[in-house]
């Protein structure tokens, strides 16, 4: 399987694990400035390549996205966040461009199997909030979404399956949270514990190369972050379990901010 990595190189997707989810197929064009939680991460590599992966707002500072979007350390210095956009080849009046200070990982996170995908990244200043750019909220600690339940992710990630090309537009798409069976059957590495299942059956609707690090948005809340799927396909879905992860969490921004 191929790592969900919303993470791309221009003009060609970098696949690091299966046939990567992070990319919006089937999805719609969002509303301007209906998600201003989302965040837009861009590394410039010392081959001058451009990686690129979602992310969303949880304070001024610091942006939340996967852990497999990392990049070296030497590259941190070439790494940027952009707020507020939504058409992200355009410059826009409300758009805010901040540079990263510094990205931390999930200790515990685990190329092969994808486990713990979860990072977190200080921002050099603050971003100013206003209508455009705003914090999403996280679950509280170890409560899960019931499968059936019907969620939102978005990103500027790939638009088909077989194709490299992306989305300059913020696109979402609606997924419903699937029974963890489902995602073991396909993934043997799947683990209930840090990750979700999530997907459309029908194999019309799903992220993509691109899409990596985006939240999967419940009720208003973040309860997951786009993580990878299976090569070829569409169905199912794995994403980061956001609220395995809220003790972590809140120790790193106490530590940031003492």
């Amino acid at each position: 399987m191929m790592l969900m990595l919303l993470l791309f190189v221009l003009p060609t997707a970098l696949l690091l694990r299966g046939a990567g989810a992070d990319e919006i197929i089937g999805g719609r064009e969002a509303k301007k400035y209906s998600r201003p939680y989302m965040a837009y991460t861009i590394t410039k590599t010392s081959e001058n390549e451009e990686l690129a992966c979602g992310g969303f707002l949880i304070q001024e500072d610091v942006v939340v996205t996967a852990a497999h979007c990392n990049t070296e350390p030497w590259h941190l210095s070439k790494m940027s966040v952009i707020l507020g956009a939504h058409n992200i080849r355009k410059p826009e009046p409300n758009s805010q461009w901040i540079k990263v200070r510094r990205w931390i990982p999930h200790p515990k996170y685990n190329r092969t199997t994808s486990h713990y995908d979860i990072m977190l990244l200080q921002l050099k200043h603050k971003a100013r909030l206003n209508k455009q750019v705003q914090t999403i909220p996280l679950p509280a600690w170890k409560k899960n979404v019931k499968p059936g339940t019907m969620c939102s992710v978005a990103g500027w990630g790939r638009i088909h399956l077989w194709s490299n090309k992306t989305s300059d537009v913020l696109l979402e798409v609606d997924l419903m949270v699937q029974e963890d069976c489902i995602c073991k059957q396909t993934f043997s590495d799947y683990s209930r514990k840090v990750q979700m299942c999530v997907g459309d059956s029908s194999g019309k609707k799903s992220t993509f190369k691109g899409d990596s690090g985006g939240p999967l948005v419940c009720n208003g809340t973040a309860y997951g972050i786009v993580s990878y799927g299976p090569r070829g396909k569409t169905f199912p879905e794995v994403f980061a379990k956001v609220s395995s992860f809220i003790p972590w969490i809140k120790e790193e921004l106490k530590k940031l901010h003492s």
